[in-house]
Order: C-alpha cells, then structure tokens, then sequence
C-alpha cells in the first residue's frame, strides 16, 4: 500500500507538471507563454497570447490532470488521504513544472479538476462562483481568488456533515494556499486598481 501511495503521488506531480499552456501556445503562435504576458502557462495567459481557441482547449487540459491524478490515486488506493494529497500535487506539479524550470500558473484549474473528482459538486459550485466573479469584476484572477476562499469552506461544511472525509481539506486548504501564494502580485495590483482585465480577443 505504501509503494502504490508513493507511485500515485508521483503520477499526480508529473501528470500536474505537464505545461500544455505552453505547449498549445507554441503549437500556435511559436512562442514561448514564459516570454508573454504574466509568463504563467494558465488558462488567462495562454487567452491574451494566443486567444480562446487555444485557451479552451488549454483549461480543460489543466482541468484534466487534477481529475487525472485524484482518479489514478482512487484506482491505485482506498484512502481518501491519499486521493486529496494527489490532487494537491497536481496543482503542485502545474505551479511548478519540473519540466520547465518549475514555473508554471496559479493552479485554479487543476484545483477545480482535483476537486471534480473529490467532490463531483464542489466543482460546479466553485465554477459558478468563480465565473459570476469574473463575469462582474472582469479579473480572472477574483475569480481564482473566490475558487481558492470558498473551497476549503464548502469542503469543511461537507465534510461536517458527515458527506466527505476530513481528510479531503489537504486538497482544499492545500490548494487554496497555492493559489493565493501564486497570485500575490495579482492581489497587490487589485489592491491598487492596476490589474487587467480579461477579455476574449488575443492581444495585438
């Protein structure tokens, strides 16, 4: 059991790693994401380098390797403990990629990915709450910002009542940290009103 743990979060980490913004970003333009914009290979960057062509395939990718890792984790063991840390190191893995210098983005959408597969619902509530989030203030990153508060508080409602395992709050508590500690200089320019918005065009 311990050697099938290790193997999963390893699987998590490297599944997290792979920067498919940045692949999807070269494919299209022959740049390089790192070099462009905030030179984070998330969802917000790969839209202002490349457009949402390629930023929709680009987020569900990410999306992918948090439901991934929490799915391998399930097939490999039977502890939740386990399942969460392994969505947690996806986020990890996304945040700082192995294979590129260990940069990568802010995480929001492995999150989101890890705690589809945790929590099926989590997922729709925190991409409903995200998303109105964007939708009135027109920063990606309040959205990110509302993913990584709400999670860890609809996780410890859920888990209170008896619905999930406690344990499930490695991945939240873990993830939400993540983010807000990616998204520092995101928060400061909120804070002083530079931060830019997002829109669907690429830019010029």
């Amino acid at each position: 059991m311990i050697t099938r743990s290790i193997l999963a979060l390893a699987i998590a980490y490297i599944l997290g790693a792979i920067p498919f913004g940045l692949i999807f970003v070269r494919a299209k333009t022959g740049q390089d994401i790192r070099r462009l914009g905030s030179g984070r290979t998330g969802g917000t960057n790969v839209l202002r380098a490349a457009g949402p062509w390629i930023a929709l395939p680009s987020i569900l990718c990410d999306m992918a390797k948090g439901w991934g890792a929490v799915r391998i984790a399930q097939l490999l063991t039977g502890m939740p403990a386990i399942w969460a840390a392994a969505g947690l190191l996806a986020a990890v893995g996304h945040n700082y990629s192995i294979f590129i210098g260990f940069r990568g983005g802010a995480g929001t959408m492995t999150t989101v990915g890890g705690a589809l597969g945790l929590w099926p619902l989590s997922c729709a509530i925190v991409v409903i709450a995200g998303g109105m989030a964007i939708l009135l203030t027109r920063y990606a990153s309040a959205g990110s910002i509302v993913v990584a508060l709400i999670l860890p508080l609809i996780f410890a409602w859920k888990a209170g009542s008896g619905g999930i395992p406690w344990s499930y709050l490695i991945h939240s508590i873990g993830t939400s940290a993540l983010t807000l500690y990616a998204l520092r200089p995101n928060i400061r320019r909120l804070l002083e009103g530079s931060e830019r918005k997002v829109t669907l065009g690429r830019r010029s």
